[in-house]
């Protein structure tokens, strides 16, 4: 018999960035506890395979073309999306990560960072949390309840090499989901929460080059990794859907202002 506490089913969820691998990976979780998943994404192509992907699985999945660096194009999807299914329970924000433009080489000090490339992630990744925090959290406050979970990163914890501008987002919007968390649950309603999940290192498309060698090897990066992870080996992406659902649920109800971190002891262990 299923914990009513973790039962998720029949809510609205808006997953940005959904036609990437993180937000994929989650919205086909919520759509597998019956969860209906509106999968924002700019990209069209990457959104219609997405979708397609996801009906396989026989819930309620719906693609959405977006900008979440647009207000008013959001508060345009917030209105599909009601119109649709009348209400949004969850926001997962997943759009962002680090460009390759913003990432520094071996080679490269600080002095020879772009600026420009700083702001477009900065941009991406804070803005991008919140923009879509506030055009959906509207709706939560509106119906008084809800639930927003932002993505962190380990480079919220303390410095990693090579990555500023997106050690800089990332550790905003820590402030910004704790502050977040405060003024839903102080000005709207005790039932609208507001969490994060720190992802520990996980490869994927983004950062397969820094961390895999061409022959498949672990490069003196990824080493450098698992000689501070307790639990000796990357994470699995499918590992951070139970810390998404979890926080979703009312398993969590007295649960906000939180960031999780999801990162097999990566984050509290010294290297000593």
């Amino acid at each position: 018999m299923n914990n009513p506490m973790f039962d998720l089913s029949g809510k609205v969820a808006v997953v940005t960035g959904g036609g990437g691998v993180l937000g994929g990976s989650i919205a086909r979780s919520l759509i597998e506890v019956g969860v209906k998943v509106a999968i924002l994404d700019i990209r069209e192509e990457n959104l219609n395979i997405r979708v397609e992907e996801l009906k396989q699985l026989g819930g309620e999945v719906k693609g959405f073309v977006s900008n979440v660096l647009d207000m008013d194009i959001l508060k345009n999807t917030r209105k599909e999306i009601l119109d649709e299914w009348g209400r949004i329970d969850i926001l997962i924000n997943t759009a962002g990560g680090n460009l390759p433009g913003g990432t520094l080489e071996e080679s490269q000090t600080v002095f020879d960072m772009k600026i420009e490339e700083f702001q477009r992630v900065t941009d991406l990744n804070l803005n991008g949390t919140v923009y879509p925090s506030l055009v959906f959290g509207k709706a939560m406050a509106d119906q008084g309840e809800g639930s927003i979970i932002t993505i962190s990163s380990m480079a919220t914890y303390s410095a990693i090499t090579r990555v500023p501008g997106y050690s800089v987002a990332k550790t905003g919007i820590n402030i910004f989901t704790q502050w977040m968390a405060m003024e839903m649950a102080l000005k709207f309603d005790e039932k609208i929460r507001v969490n994060a999940i720190a992802p520990g290192f996980f490869i994927g498309d983004q950062n397969r080059k820094v961390l895999i060698n061409p022959d498949g090897s672990y490069t003196e990066r990824s080493q450098k990794v698992i000689a501070r992870t307790p639990m000796k080996r990357f994470g699995d992406i499918k590992e951070l859907n139970g810390a998404v659902q979890f926080l979703c649920s009312d398993a969590a109800s007295f649960i906000t202002g939180v960031i999780l971190p999801v990162d097999g002891g990566f984050s509290s262990f010294s290297g000593v």
